[in-house]
């Protein structure tokens, strides 16, 4: 496959000379590129377009790569020095969510076990803010932010170190498929319903229907990355 094409009007890689570090820029401009899909499941990244593309160097590419492989969005082939973007099939992400949907579903509940007051009223306001997030912008990258700290609150409400450490673990493997799942159509008002109906539930303090609706967001979660996942084979098969 061809690297896409930055010259089209609206698109571009380009890094800026902005005050942020230029990795940093760089990073942010490549990831937006393979989440927003610029840059297809399967294909192969060549440093040497990526630094025409960006205008920074290449030991800087190869910084940004192995920072965008730690975070699960690239892996390197048996070619030698060769990156692609990783290509999650329906399978894979079913493994992953059903792993995630038994890590949430309990974080949940300990959340509306454990959880003191004032992280409840926390949990409420971040609801509110990812709320306002996901109806206001259709910036991929920014709703993935703020999908992150929401979940920030409902991890640390659990009061489990372990667990924190062992979802911020999964939540690097499942950020392709979070992305498909959040650009399905139609999606966005059901994204917001469940997650409201986890809210609600911790904010009874009912652990057995806060795990449930954990585990439910995540399930359909999933039916809509496989959806997304199998339209974009389709478009690539075309």
């Amino acid at each position: 496959m061809t690297a896409p094409d930055v010259t089209s009007p609206g698109y571009s890689l380009r890094v800026g000379r902005v005050p942020a570090p230029l990795r940093a820029e760089a990073a942010a401009v490549i990831r937006r590129a393979i989440l927003e899909f610029h840059f297809k499941p399967g294909q192969r990244l060549v440093e040497r377009e990526l630094i025409e593309q960006t205008g920074v160097s290449r030991t800087t590419i190869r910084e940004v790569l192995r920072e965008l492989a730690a975070e699960g969005l690239v892996a390197t082939t048996s070619q030698k020095g060769g990156v692609v973007v990783v290509s999650l099939t329906e399978d894979e992400v079913a493994d992953l969510y059903d792993i995630r949907a038994l890590l949430e579903g309990f974080i949940a509940r300990r959340f509306a076990e454990h959880a003191g007051d004032d992280q409840v009223k926390g949990l409420e306001e971040g609801y509110k803010q990812l709320a306002e997030a996901l109806l206001t912008t259709d910036d991929i990258q920014a709703r993935l932010d703020a999908k992150d700290r929401f979940y920030d609150l409902l991890v640390a409400g659990s009061g489990n170190t372990a667990i924190a450490s062992l979802h911020g673990t999964l939540q690097a493997r499942v950020r392709l498929a979070r992305a498909r799942s959040l650009s399905q159509h139609g999606r966005l008002p059901q994204t917001l319903a469940e997650i409201r109906a986890i809210v609600d539930a911790i904010a009874a303090r009912d652990p057995d229907a806060a795990a449930k609706a954990a585990e439910n967001h995540v399930l359909q979660a999933a039916l809509a990355a496989k959806l997304r996942i199998r339209a974009i084979a389709d478009q690539q098969a075309d």
